[in-house]
């Protein structure tokens, strides 16, 4: 028989579940504040005393709320995080168990995909799939075996607050972590997000990526062009990611696609250039430019990028001279309608890189863009070719705007030589 402090105990659930089963919006509202205030960080034996071992009954009643009244956003908050307290309780394994057999990740999945959920909402939402994928390999092979990780990409590119998508990001790499069946599925969804319109999403997607190639240790074909589309961005911290992860493409087999990706971002295509070419008699400079600019944006990061690569490995620099990089960092530094492109080609020569775009006039621009300069070929004729050579210049004592022709000199004096041989 049970003691009259037991059967008291029992009397105050049974009255507190009654009260929740009658109490309409505004009183839900009040006891799940009351609940949330009182009970947060309480271990699974705490909350158990705390509703005389019947704490299951009330988690039921929250879960059978949540599943009617998620569409409609009505107490929604309130509801994830105090099923947040049963699931993020320690020895919350039994609370668990019982969230995730209703359809507990499937729910928490389609909030994130109702437009008329609020932001707040779904980063509870979030905070959730969280606590469940940490809670072992196979939960996380629940969340993404229900489609998890494509619901959760596309929620972190439409997200419009930086505070939830970091949450989302926090999410993204748990999945990735101590998940081998699917971590290839959440590797893959992240490049899908690099083409995505906001640059926290990009930004945050290149940082997880970093992590998951390390993890994943192959990679994905699609990455390389995707991740230099990226460079494109206006936005520097999105551009200083995606250099960090290209430092360590660099390692892997897509090497050769990649720098010879980054060589031709140098030289924009005739096709990029002249779809604009009807437009200059009718629009304004202004508007040309910011059609131009992911191109130009591209070249110069690319420029940045090659200097990078090129100062932390000579062997990488000397891969790219046989790509003929400086014939392409010199056509950029020809490119008047983009400073940035100029200054960065020059500093990755190293030929007074800070001021020279500022002294070359438009014949030196003309040169430098149709230059020729093949550093390959001279390697090759000269029998230096396994030298450790980099893509570093050295004027000497010329003047700063001498090189510009002394190549294109030399080039004409070699001319010369092959015709008398002839």
């Amino acid at each position: 028989m049970t003691s009259i402090k037991e059967q008291a105990a029992i009397s105050r659930l049974l009255s507190f579940l009654q009260e929740w089963d009658n109490a309409g919006k505004v009183a839900r509202n009040h006891i799940l504040n009351n609940f949330i205030q009182t009970n947060q960080g309480k271990t699974s034996p705490e909350l158990e005393q705390e509703f005389s071992q019947g704490a299951s009954l009330f988690l039921v009643r929250l879960i059978t709320c949540l599943r009617i009244t998620y569409m409609t956003g009505s107490c929604l908050e309130k509801l994830l995080k105090s099923i947040g307290i049963f699931l993020s309780a320690v020895g919350s394994n039994r609370y668990l168990i019982e969230f995730l057999e209703v359809g507990g990740v499937l729910t928490l999945l389609e909030i994130l995909g109702l437009e008329k959920i609020k932001e707040e909402d779904k980063k509870e939402s979030i905070k959730l799939l969280q606590l469940i994928a940490n809670s072992g390999r196979k939960y996380k092979e629940l969340i993404c075996e229900s489609y998890g990780v494509r619901s959760i990409a596309e929620f972190l590119a439409i997200s419009k607050s930086e505070e939830t998508q970091e949450e989302v990001q926090v999410l993204l790499d748990s999945l990735v972590h101590g998940n081998p069946k699917y971590q290839n599925q959440v590797y893959k969804g992240l490049i899908a997000l690099l083409p995505c319109a906001s640059p926290k999403a990009q930004q945050l997607s290149l940082q997880t990526l970093k992590t998951a190639q390390s993890i994943i240790g192959t990679t994905h074909p699609s990455i390389v062009d995707c991740v230099l589309k990226v460079l494109g961005t206006m936005h520097l911290e999105v551009q200083y990611e995606a250099i960090e992860l290209i430092k360590d493409l660099v390692n892997y087999d897509v090497r050769q696609s990649l720098l010879r990706g980054l060589v031709a971002l140098l030289i924009p295509s005739v096709k990029e250039m002249s779809k604009l070419q009807p437009k200059i008699l009718t629009d304004s400079p202004i508007l040309q430019l910011t059609t131009h600019l992911p191109v130009f944006l591209q070249q110069a990061a690319a420029a940045k990028t090659i200097g990078v690569l090129a100062r932390r490995d000579l062997s990488t620099a000397e891969e790219m001279l046989h790509m003929r990089v400086v014939h392409s960092l010199m056509a950029a530094m020809g490119n008047t309608d983009h400073s940035n492109s100029q200054r960065l080609a020059s500093l990755t020569l190293e030929i007074h890189g800070e001021d020279l775009y500022m002294k070359i006039d438009s014949i030196q621009a003309d040169i430098l863009t149709a230059n020729e300069v093949n550093v390959a070929k001279v390697l090759e004729l000269y029998g230096v070719a396994n030298s450790s050579s980099s893509v570093v210049l050295d004027p000497g004592d010329l003047n700063q705007m001498t090189y510009i022709t002394h190549f294109a000199e030399a080039k004409a004096q070699e001319d010369e030589e092959a015709e008398s041989k002839e």
